[in-house]
């Protein structure tokens, strides 16, 4: 009977899932900080803020006409698309990716925009499972992870492998979850 070379298995195994699985180890890996790090920003989008000032005051009546050569001043007057007030002394002017807010009294105010932050957003999207497929294919890549971080103790062997050096750091890497969960779960 020959005996099976489980090692070059374990290699191939270990190198093609690692391959293939490359690009979601990226996603979620970006995404995770991302994530992680909630309260310091909105990985999803960017507020954009500028202040404007018109010089004198609205009136509260104003046409469109009017409301496009305040924006000719202000340089926007291509992102028009609508406006109105949102209460007695504010006027709100829609525009494309954000709107302009004036006080009509003293004319002065601010333009906020919101711009889907590049490459965040798409991976947080693709984080959060948006179809069924795509959760299939994310249960997948777990699976995978498991298959990678099981045969990746094994690719080595010596003093560098599981048996020595790779079974402290092994031991360190589990050791740090445990003591985490013991002082704060």
């Amino acid at each position: 009977m020959k005996k099976i070379k489980w090692r070059k298995w374990n290699r191939a195994i270990h190198r093609d899932l690692g391959y293939f699985f490359f690009a979601m180890a990226l996603i979620y890996g970006l995404s995770g900080i991302a994530i992680n790090h909630l309260k310091d920003w909105n990985p999803n989008y960017i507020y954009i803020n500028k202040s404007i000032e018109i010089g004198h005051p609205i009136d509260p009546n104003i046409s469109k006409s009017e409301v496009l050569e305040i924006l000719k001043k202000i340089d926007e007057e291509d992102g028009y698309k609508d406006h109105r007030m949102t209460n007695p002394e504010t006027l709100r002017i829609f525009l494309n990716g954000g709107s302009a807010y004036i006080n009509i009294e003293t004319g002065s105010g601010n333009i906020e925009r919101v711009k889907r932050r590049p490459l965040f957003h798409a991976v947080n999207y693709l984080h959060y499972n948006p179809k069924k497929w795509w959760v299939w294919f994310s249960d997948a890549f777990a699976v995978g992870l498991i298959i990678l971080a099981v045969s990746g103790l094994f690719i080595l062997k010596g003093k560098n492998g599981i048996t020595r050096r790779g079974a402290i750091i092994t031991s360190i890497g589990i050791l740090i979850p445990i003591i985490f969960l013991l002082l704060y779960y």
